[in-house]
């Protein structure tokens, strides 16, 4: 029997690609890999083993792990619009389907890519590098929009009927929508998937933190997703929004880590990063006492409680101003 691993992002595309081989009569393993960047899964919900399960087929998924960073950093091909290394990342994950295919005595690798939809990645040149570099040449089918394409060797050697596949291409959703009626496709979590690393405000964040360190820990990547964002020097502030993103930072400090919390008021909670200078102090003080809802007294300054192991210091400052507060936000820089 002919066998295939299909890629699922949790997308539609994906979906329907893996749906395409299976009117094929294709043998098929469903394959995710999964990051911190990806936003098709939410809540805890993967939508990628959901589109496996309602197609009755295996699903296996991979951390892409934190060697992905370095692809993110330095991709050889560049970025998109944010920080998003998508022919870097395409190769990356390819280049570890290969390994797979060759354990599992899978035939070929299906992806739900489309022509045209995506500027940096899916379009002909990009999609040549991919294959090359991956070491897949031939063997990479996108049935979405394989009319388009090359004939591969699965369709040379008649693994799979040319005739069958779509001719689907540009950026419009309509076709894979109406296609997905036809299969009766509910459970995917967004037309087209997506990334944080395309994010404008997400990507300043990644950016900022690569050029203040070189070793990060996924703890550090985890954090970028809660919380306002401050750069004062060498120092990170990250403050929280809501009593949600507040345990998020209490749970998510590293040992050298300093929180802040104003007192006897509603307070974010504020985390340090980096050295623990006086001035720092004094600022993460001020930034949380200037988030709270408390008000300042008569002499116009607010206590605020911090510690390394516990809020077990209390300093006494002015609340810095919001709007003063934004020169120092990462996402607007």
């Amino acid at each position: 029997m002919v066998k295939a691993i299909v890629l699922l992002s949790g997308g539609l595309d994906s979906a329907l690609a893996l749906r395409l081989m299976q009117d094929q009569k294709v043998d098929i393993l469903g394959v995710k890999f999964t990051s911190p960047f990806c936003t098709c899964d939410q809540k805890g919900r993967c939508f990628a083993r959901e589109t496996a399960l309602e197609a009755g087929v295996p699903f296996k998924m991979f951390p892409k792990g934190k060697e992905y960073l370095k692809v993110i950093r330095t991709p050889r091909y560049g970025h998109g619009k944010g920080m998003n290394p998508c022919i870097d990342c395409r190769i990356f994950m390819l280049r570890r389907v290969k390994k797979l295919m060759s354990e599992t005595g899978a035939d070929f690798v299906v992806t739900g890519e489309v022509l045209g939809q995506r500027p940096m990645s899916q379009h002909r040149r990009a999609m040549k590098i991919i294959e090359r570099e991956s070491g897949l040449k031939g063997r990479i089918l996108r049935p979405l929009s394989a009319r388009f394409l090359p004939q591969t060797e699965m369709e040379r050697d008649g693994l799979i009927d040319r005739e069958k596949l779509l001719s689907i291409q540009g950026r419009s959703r309509k076709p894979q929508l109406e296609l997905a009626k036809e299969y009766d496709v509910q459970n995917f979590a967004c037309a087209a998937g997506g990334c944080m690393l395309t994010q404008r405000e997400f990507a300043r964040k990644i950016k900022d933190l690569f050029d203040h360190k070189t070793n990060i820990s996924w703890s550090e990547i985890l954090l970028l997703k809660v919380g306002r964002h401050f750069r004062f020097g060498r120092n990170k502030l990250i403050v929280g929004r809501n009593e949600e993103e507040n345990e998020v930072l209490k749970t998510g400090k590293q040992k050298t880590d300093y929180l802040f919390e104003a007192l006897d008021c509603g307070s974010p909670i504020t985390l340090l990063q980096g050295k623990k200078t006086r001035e720092a102090i004094v600022f993460a003080s001020a930034m949380t006492a200037g988030y709270s809802s408390g008000s300042p007294g008569a002499d116009d300054r607010m206590k605020v409680a911090y510690g390394r192991s516990g809020l077990n210091r209390v300093i006494s400052v002015v609340p810095l101003d919001r709007e003063e507060a934004g020169r120092f936000n990462i996402t607007l820089l």
